[in-house]
């Protein structure tokens, strides 16, 4: 049968495809199962909301009505000698309604058929996508009044587990758990800061631990909720007090992601069905791919639709295929995007040429000096271990080119390492990230590398010293990271997406012990905190930030929590992001300190995201099952509606390269500051008041509320003449204020 591909995305450098797949690693696609035993592939099988309580009551592991059905339906379409219980993985029944098979390709067209099916789709394969950062985005320390506020939040971490020893997940001082709390700690012994864990894989809880193997999922948990810990470092660098955003917050593991497998779309859906029943306010998802997929084919879109008809927030990284051409991957309108973005902070390394030039890359590397060892360039360029064999590298630096495209190989260190090298230079596509390499090295720029190439070849005996990195400042930050994925939103063009960035960059947070700092088996280092990037370390930072914002307001939708991080967040129309837009980096940098308290609010309810997907298109049967509510009617639209209606706190356009177009957001806010407030109009056009071709209206210009929680609708309408070249951005803001708060709206206009 055909085999369906799915997406794999290259991650920063911890889990071995670091950004080093800039450097020419494509994104590979994976399916889980294909052609394996009975059945095939694996599919998800997507039913909606659940049945009546009655039907999914009973032991959790038991039998239960909602799985009988699961059975039943299944067994309609399988024609061979199979049955149902051969060919199931695991039943959804906790949060939401659905099951995972293995199937063919005709069954799974056949149920996609029936009665009762919202949609039905393989189970792709994703990857995982701090001392400094929390006091660059101008966040204090929790005060002792704030840690009983923080104590009932519980978040949710979907990743590779967590290490439970680490200074980070202490819970001295910590009482019991919330009363509310239905969790439970499966093959691990959890605490009182760690109330939870769970692990799956390929749909099973059997005989799986969560248990961090590989760092990721522990340095996400200490980045959203890790304890205050001093003196920490890597090697020296980055030192200071290591802390997450809310350190009194409890944390719940739920270990989807797995060494070299990736994290599959089966572990991801039971992971959310769990997590939410479980009793999270907050559920960080720093996983993805290089391209989004339609909503109701999409693990995590299905899995926080029903997060957040539980009144939970899902934070989610943006992606990293920034320079591989791909998109912001999570595009679900109640979930929370996350783009990645530097802080005031580098790590730049020297290399000493023999002939006395200097050449400034980045790098980790707190390895002692390499003095005057001999460069080395392998046939081709080829770092690949099948490249490097015999002893002719051993103790020289080695110069590395990009891998080619279909090379399996990541570009990070390890052939050289394996072949005995006393250092490496690569060549990297990301020269704003800094890498924990596995022996001495830096990166550098195509030109750089080109400049080392020319002394290479003037002269017989070739030489180099590398040193140890240094901490340098970075004026400009934040600058969005080149690696993140950026806009448009391909699903639903009228949502802005990404929403926000986030510290992403040189990030430094707890470890596992059970790995290195690289990742690679041959690095016999152990370290309990380490740097790395990706919008994966961006995505915990907007977690925190939220679960912060709950501990204040038990009572706000996510869409309240979302639209109090955007609309505070920090301009970034600044001279570093010259050559990047709200496309890339959303409404700004984000700013946790002004989110408790931002004015005014834009809600939105399960209805709302309704009625916008009816205008995406989706029927009122299918919508029907995911709701379970029979009164959901969608007008005959054609399924052409772009999203723009949706009270969402951004407005985006995708409009014709040089036509005239008007478009209108009607938007209603909600007064969550002074009962008796008002607020003034300020347009604003990259930092200038609005001018130009294209013109912002918004009516009325002004907004009195006389109540708390009391609404107030208006509309902001856009016209002119469209930019005139394909992948031109007009960015915007509509800007409300008062002497206490300013909520700020980016209003972008594109042409794609």
């Amino acid at each position: 049968m055909p085999r369906h591909r799915t997406l794999l995305l290259p991650l920063l450098p911890v889990l071995l495809v670091t950004i080093f797949a800039a450097s020419g690693l494509s994104a590979s696609e994976t399916a889980v199962g294909d052609g394996d035993g009975d059945g095939g592939q694996v599919y998800i099988v997507y039913l909606g909301h659940l049945p009546s309580p009655d039907l999914t009551s009973g032991s959790e592991d038991g039998i239960s009505a909602v799985e009988f059905a699961h059975h039943d339906l299944l067994n309609q379409v399988l024609d061979d000698s199979s049955s149902a219980s051969d060919r199931i993985l695991r039943s959804y029944k906790r949060s939401l309604n659905g099951f995972a098979a293995r199937l063919t390709e005709q069954e799974a067209h056949e149920l996609s058929r029936m009665d009762g099916v919202v949609s039905v789709f393989p189970s792709r394969t994703y990857e995982p996508l701090t001392t400094r950062s929390w006091d660059f985005l101008g966040f204090p320390q929790t005060s002792m009044a704030e840690l009983p506020l923080e104590g009932e939040i519980i978040v949710g971490m979907l990743d590779t587990g967590i290490w439970p020893d680490s200074p980070s997940f202490s819970d001295d001082g910590f009482g019991p758990p919330p009363s509310r709390w239905k969790g439970v700690c499966q093959n691990f012994t959890c605490n009182n800061k760690i109330i939870g864990a769970r692990a799956y894989r390929n749909g099973s809880t059997d005989g799986v631990s969560p248990l961090d193997d590989e760092g990721h999922g522990s340095h996400t948990a200490s980045t959203v909720a890790g304890r205050v810990v001093g003196n920490v470092s890597f090697g020296g660098l980055a030192a200071g007090v290591a802390r997450g955003a809310v350190p009194g917050a409890r944390l719940a593991a739920y270990k989807v992601c797995w060494n070299g497998a990736g994290c599959t779309g089966v572990d991801i859906l039971a992971a959310f069905d769990d997590a939410v029943a479980d009793g999270v306010d907050v559920i960080s998802f720093s996983i993805g791919g290089t391209e989004p997929f339609p909503y109701f084919q999409s693990a995590q879109a299905i899995g926080s639709f029903h997060a957040m008809r539980r009144g939970v927030l899902t934070s989610t990284s943006a992606g990293n295929s920034g320079l591989t051409g791909g998109h912001v991957c999570n595009v679900a309108p109640w979930m929370l995007s996350v783009a990645a973005s530097s802080i005031d902070r580098r790590f730049v390394d020297h290399i000493v040429l023999g002939n006395g030039e200097t050449i400034v890359g980045a790098s980790i590397n707190t390895f002692p000096t390499l003095t005057n060892a001999t460069l080395a360039f392998p046939a081709g360029g080829s770092c690949e271990p099948d490249n490097l064999t015999g002893d002719s590298y051993i103790g020289k630096i080695v110069l590395c080119l990009p891998p080619k495209n279909n090379s399996r190989h990541p570009n990070d260190g390890s052939g050289p390492l394996s072949a005995g090298a006393a250092g490496v230079v690569i060549v990297s596509r990301a020269p704003d990230v800094a890498f924990v390499l596995p022996l001495p090295g830096l990166t550098v720029t195509h030109d750089q590398f080109d400049q080392i190439m020319a002394y290479v070849n003037s002269t017989s005996n070739p030489v180099a010293t590398i040193d140890r990195t240094e901490t340098t400042g970075n004026s400009q930050a934040p600058v969005v990271a080149s690696f993140s994925s950026p806009g448009p939103n391909l699903i639903t063009p009228g949502i802005l997406k990404p929403d926000i960035s986030a510290p992403g960059i040189d990030i430094i947070a707890s470890w596992s012990m059970l790995s290195s700092p690289t990742g690679n088996p041959n690095d016999n280092r152990k370290v309990l905190y380490n740097i790395i990037s990706g919008t994966s370390m961006a995505c915990p930072h907007a977690s925190g930030a939220a679960a912060y914002v709950k501990s204040f307001h038990r009572d706000w939708s996510p869409a309240m929590i979302m639209s109090a991080l955007i609309t505070t967040a920090t301009p970034m129309h600044t001279p570093g992001n010259s050559n990047a837009t709200a496309l890339k980096y959303g409404a700004g940098q984000l700013s946790p300190a002004k989110a408790n308290d931002p004015g005014l609010v834009y809600d939105a309810s399960e209805s709302d995201y309704m009625t916008m997907l009816c205008a995406q298109g989706y029927n009122a049967t299918q919508l029907a099952l995911v709701t379970g509510s029979n009164t959901t009617v969608c007008a005959a639209t054609g399924g052409s509606g772009s999203g723009g209606d949706l009270n969402y706190p951004t407005m985006a356009a995708r409009v014709e390269p040089g036509k005239n177009f008007t478009v209108s957001f009607p938007r209603t806010v909600t007064n969550v500051g002074g009962a008796t407030d008002a607020y003034d109009l300020k347009k604003v056009v990259d930092g200038v008041e609005a001018a130009g071709d294209i013109a912002v209206d918004v009516s009325p210009s002004r907004l009195e509320f006389s109540d708390r929680n009391q609404k107030v609708s208006f509309t902001v309408t856009v016209s002119g003449v469209a930019p005139a070249a394909e992948g031109q951005v007009y960015s915007a803001a509509v800007v409300w204020y008062n002497s206490e708060h300013e909520v700020r709206s980016p209003v972008v206009v594109y042409s794609v």
